[in-house]
């Protein structure tokens, strides 16, 4: 597995070529690979703050973490992508871990809510997020809300 760089920036500290080199994973997982065609930049990076994990400079995975009262009343971690060259090398249990520490530590006691592709419903579950609701289509793609206590 190879070593990742960690960063936790907020909007107004990323740089030009961090911004693009986000938006262009996002795109490259959310929109080519996964075929879905959805509005990805949505105004919520502004008030984020994004957790990047980098290889040697490049962007391996990311997370956007919204704080209560942008998408739900808890915390809110989304746009969980891992490059598909570099998955199953544990880079999105890192990134969760980081994420959730981050947002517990900066937003105490408030809960972290996320709306998960179904399929990684027990992925998230071994994060300690609780499913909180039937499946729904977003995007056209199944997935459910889940919680966690912080």
């Amino acid at each position: 597995m190879i070593r990742l760089s960690w960063q936790c920036k907020e909007f107004s500290a990323l740089s030009n070529e961090e911004l693009y080199c986000i938006l262009r994973l996002r795109a490259e997982v959310f929109i080519v690979e996964q075929e879905c065609i959805y509005q990805d930049i949505d105004n919520s990076d502004q008030v984020a703050v994004h957790m990047l994990g980098r290889h040697e400079e490049k962007l391996v995975c990311y997370a956007r973490l919204l704080p209560p009262g942008e998408k739900y009343p808890a915390a809110s971690i989304g746009r969980v992508v891992t490059s598909q060259r570099e998955r199953r090398g544990g880079h999105g249990n890192q990134l969760m871990a980081r994420s959730i520490a981050y947002c517990e530590e900066k937003w105490p006691g408030k809960g972290l809510n996320i709306s998960a592709q179904q399929y990684l419903e027990s992925f998230y579950q071994e994060m300690g997020f609780v499913t909180a609701s039937s499946p729904y289509l977003e995007d056209g793609i199944a997935h459910v809300r889940m919680t966690r206590d912080t």
